[in-house]
């Protein structure tokens, strides 16, 4: 068990590094750990300002994670219309949407009993 959350936190940090390299901002940590009967350990969710933007956080998210862990993403999602990009690591789920898609989906707001982390510095856009 310890050997897979090292795991996961180490997949979470280079999850950050990726969207903070390409300046995607408002970056939040769910964490489900604590919850029976979830579909996955963490939710990160940022925010980036335009279709480009999203599509080259996923690709720096995907980078960073490839390089520093050799690992893929299970499953991608939304890189047609870039308005909310899925990268699904299985025990980490990355959703980065433009502005009004994450207003819109209110993600944070849908689980009142999971602790929520919001990574300093990276909460408005530069």
């Amino acid at each position: 068990m310890i050997e897979t959350q090292t795991k996961e936190k180490v997949l979470l940090e280079n999850i950050i590094k990726g969207i903070e390299e390409v300046k995607g901002y408002d970056i939040t940590i769910l964490d489900f750990t604590k919850l029976e009967n979830t579909i996955t350990d963490y939710f990160v969710i940022c925010t980036g300002t335009t279709n480009t933007q999203v599509s080259a956080i996923a690709g720096s998210v995907e980078r960073f994670v490839r390089t520093h862990m050799k690992e893929k993403p299970w499953h991608v999602e939304g890189v047609d219309n870039q308005q909310w990009i899925l990268v699904d690591y299985v025990s980490v789920v990355v959703h980065i949407f433009q502005p009004e898609y994450r207003e819109y989906y209110g993600l944070e707001d849908l689980w009142g009993d999971v602790e929520i982390t919001k990574i300093p510095g990276a909460d408005e856009k530069s």
